[in-house]
């Protein structure tokens, strides 16, 4: 019997990963559980309030749910962890640690924890970058994450627990509104594309970062989740993406739709979190290991993001 705990399953990701999980596995096979209260999923998915800074709510949640595999999603990422550093601390470098002591006590058979391209810096090769490389963050965003890669290489070293993982790029998604992400302007953009608003971006013109449409962030996750362990050579470091691109590109991809769609550039603090990050990642040992082979290039993901919130903003 499965039994999957998904932590922060109200944010960005864990949001769509719920219903992919459910969808998959049941129902009944998916726990949902946040620091916040759900909306959307009232009904439709049991939850349970969760504060992963709590060790005693994980190791109780576990036992009396019968929890066999936990998504570990709760973080602050990273404009949101430069205002508040000590939170961003708490939840992503903290409440790591207890997901993985908690299952490590209960004998859980996995745990997948994303971790992203905010652990990478400055002194990265920002050029398709290698899943093993130097790791010098500036943000606490960045920090507490390569922290949570470690601590995932030593549970799995030590207590030979089943941690998974893979560095996320940015990712674009229609049914989550952005927030103040350093790569949701990808996002941001086509809200204001559909609506008839110009747009006003805070990285430079020529800014690359590595992105990923939502679709193929769920079923790379899923993919990794499915995969046999002795094909693994990593624990959360493979680099996945689908494509690089920078605000200008993706502007002109959203003008072959709307000709009329303007853009201006005010750079904020964001711009040098961006510059450094990689311009594009080496995903060779996700698709070696596992298969991971996205779906969508950039036009095919602009076409369908402006389809369905076409559909969605109507309705608003």
């Amino acid at each position: 019997m499965t039994k999957i705990l998904v932590t922060g399953a109200l944010g960005q990701i864990g949001t769509e990963l719920a219903g992919e999980l459910a969808a998959r596995y049941g129902k009944s096979s998916v726990l949902i559980s946040d620091v916040r209260k759900p909306q959307s999923f009232a009904g439709e998915l049991e939850f349970v309030g969760l504060d992963v800074t709590n060790p005693d709510a994980i190791g109780s949640i576990i036992a009396e749910h019968g929890i066999t595999d936990i998504f570990h999603m709760a973080a602050i990422l990273s404009a949101s962890g430069e205002k508040n550093p000590a939170l961003a601390y708490r939840v992503n470098s903290d409440g790591t640690f207890n997901i993985l002591e908690e299952a490590r006590k209960a004998g859980v058979r996995k745990v997948m924890i994303p971790s992203t391209i905010g652990v990478f810096g400055a002194e990265t090769p920002r050029i398709n970058t290698p899943d093993i490389t130097v790791l010098r963050p500036t943000t606490m965003y960045g920090i507490t994450k390569v922290n949570a890669e470690l601590l995932a290489l030593y549970y799995r070293d030590r207590y030979a627990l089943d941690v998974r993982g893979l560095r996320f790029p940015g990712i674009i998604s229609y049914l989550t509104p952005p927030s103040a992400g350093t790569t949701d302007y990808a996002v941001d953009i086509f809200y204001h594309a559909v609506q008839g608003k110009d747009y006003q971006c805070y990285l430079k013109k020529d800014t690359a970062l590595p992105m990923m449409y939502m679709p193929d962030a769920l079923h790379s996750l899923v993919k990794l989740f499915e995969a046999k362990g002795d094909k693994l050579r990593h624990c959360l470091e493979y680099n996945v993406s689908a494509y690089s691109f920078t605000p200008e590109e993706i502007y002109g991809e959203i003008r072959e739709v709307y000709p009329e769609f303007r853009i201006t550039y005010e750079p904020d603090f964001r711009q040098k979190i961006a510059e450094t990050w990689p311009a594009s990642l080496d995903s060779h040992f996700a698709r070696e290991d596992w298969g991971f082979a996205p779906e969508y290039d950039l036009k095919h993901t602009v076409q369908d993001m402006i389809q369905n919130l076409r559909k969605i903003l109507v309705h608003q």
